[in-house]
């Protein structure tokens, strides 16, 4: 048997078996209790500048009815 063929076989039984394990290992360890702290403010990433005044992003539905409304309650007495 030459070495490319040994090499396949291993790779293709005993590398699949050690991936498969290294899975299991990382997916248990991500769920432990002791990652309950890092989960959570993980989960909250998205939310992490979702009160700053400064967004850059599109107004969300309120502020544009906001502005609408602000925009109705100034009149021509007003300029």
């Amino acid at each position: 048997m030459d070495t490319y063929s040994f090499l396949r076989q291993l790779a293709d039984s005993w590398g699949l078996l050690a991936l498969f394990v290294f899975f299991l290992a990382v997916a248990i360890w991500a769920f432990l209790p002791s990652q309950n702290e890092a989960r959570k403010e993980a989960s909250m990433i998205p939310f992490k500048d979702w009160e700053n005044e400064d967004r850059t992003n599109a107004d969300t539905d309120e502020t544009a009815t906001d502005k609408k409304r602000a925009v109705k309650k100034k009149g021509p007495s007003d300029e």
